[in-house]
């Protein structure tokens, strides 16, 4: 597992203001991310405050050198794969030799001033090219929340609590956090319909959901040990996979989602490196006494010791009429990211297990994380028991699924005792109104 060390001090600041107290990108952090402004093209930088540092300026300064030189020249680009293409070492030599130039006492302010740009005058890119998208099941709350829903006698299926479940998901349609959310169109069948209609889907739903990077990859045929999972692990943004529930439950049986999930996958657009989230590794909670426990090649004694996170994960709502009225958003749900049946690294070891390759910049999804009571539920299926009990808003409308004008954002803080705080930016989007067909 990553160390601690001096880029992680708490007494650690910077003589950039605005990264006092930040609450997601103060100097502890420094996501990678991909930026433009100005007309330039799209390149790699560090969030740190309200600015964000361009690797690319500071790759062809004097100021780096030996492994920092490499990783900055990697992200340089318009896509952080060959940073996540390289080993944690030189990504970790970059993030020591950033740290220490953004510290309060470093001696090289000017000449790193004019690389800082505000964030608020640059756009943000999706922070990788995906190749390969895929989303797992590994929230036993959520599986079982809507377990209940469709099977109550049965809802985990006896396959749970054995292997982690997944599906590939649809890279292609992955986008960066505040790009709007085009209602989709798919097959419905209402219950006591005689036939399927193509139509607009009325239960639009969200996922609360963990997004875990892919740094280095493995060969064809090779399988990535449990013990070195967590060197193929860049790191972690949030990720929203929204979804048509009345398409999904038409189309589901029986291969799994389909047109339901495929039509937009939002991210944030910072990677919160696994170096950075060192000091915020907890040990696995325990499995329920009777549950099995996991294959051999599943086990590790490390991953077990501090292979969940200590992240708070929220989701907010605004319909359009709470924004026009000035109303705070309204928050649906607070909980841990713990709540998870599956580590991450045990997602990575049985992705890999059959032979398949993984690649820099690929995108895991973790599933739907839900706690076990209704104030920490991951989605609004959950949330309205099916459609069966609206959420009421601060202006007196209702939901029981996402209505147009509605935007839902989600939010993760990372938190330990003795530790300055982090998170991953914003994860937002506005659903629009479905094109005509």
């Amino acid at each position: 597992m990553n160390s601690i060390d001096e880029t992680h001090n708490p007494a650690r600041t910077s003589w950039i203001t605005s990264a006092q107290s930040h609450p997601d990108f103060p100097i502890q952090n420094l996501p990678f991310g991909i930026f433009s402004n100005d007309g330039g093209a799209p390149r790699g930088g560090v969030a740190i405050g309200d600015f964000i540092l361009d690797l690319a300026a500071l790759a062809q300064s004097s100021l780096l050198d030996g492994a920092a030189r490499q990783a900055a020249d990697a992200a340089s680009g318009d896509s952080l794969n060959p940073l996540l293409a390289l080993t944690a070492d030189p990504r970790r030599a970059l993030r020591r030799a950033v740290s220490a130039l953004l510290d309060s006492n470093s001696t090289h302010r000017d000449a790193v001033t004019p690389m800082l740009h505000p964030a608020i005058a640059c756009t943000l890119q999706l922070p990788a090219r995906i190749g390969d998208y895929t989303d797992f099941y590994v929230g036993i709350h959520h599986a079982t929340n809507v377990g209940l829903l469709f099977r109550p006698d049965n809802p985990l299926l006896p396959n749970y609590k054995h292997v982690p479940i997944g599906y590939h998901g649809r890279a292609s349609s992955v986008r960066v956090s505040g790009t709007p959310v085009l209602r989709p169109h798919g097959q419905l069948k209402a219950t006591h319909a005689p036939a399927p209609e193509l139509a607009v889907t009325r239960r639009l739903d969200y996922e609360l959901e963990l997004g875990v990077w892919i740094g280095k990859g493995n060969a064809p045929g090779v399988a990535i040990p449990i013990e070195e999972a967590g060197q193929h692990i860049a790191g972690f943004s949030l990720l929203n996979d929204w979804s048509a529930r009345d398409v999904q439950a038409w189309e589901y049986q029986p291969l799994g989602p389909f047109l339901a999930k495929s039509f937009q996958t939002t991210v944030s657009p910072w990677i919160v490196t696994a170096e950075a989230l060192a000091p915020f590794r907890i040990a696995q909670p325990g499995r329920p006494e009777g549950d099995p426990a996991p294959l051999p090649y599943l086990c590790g004694v490390d991953d077990q010791a501090q292979g969940a996170l200590a992240i708070t994960l929220e989701v907010t709502i605004t319909s359009e009429r709470m924004r026009a009225e000035g109303h705070a958003p309204l928050r649906l749900s607070q909980g841990p990211a713990s709540n998870m049946y599956w580590t991450v690294a045990q997602m990575v070891t049985h992705h890999s297990v059959n032979g398949c390759n993984l690649n820099p910049g690929d995108l895991l999804g973790t599933g739907t994380i839900s706690g076990p009571t209704r104030h920490a539920y991951g989605s609004l299926l959950e949330l309205s028991n099916g459609g069966a009990h609206p959420v009421e808003l601060p202006t007196g409308e209702t939901r029981t699924f996402l209505e147009d004008g509605d935007i839902l954002s989600l939010s993760g803080r990372m938190e330990a005792k003795d530790r300055v705080s982090i998170g991953f930016g914003p994860c937002s989007g506005l659903v629009l109104a479905a094109q005509k067909r």
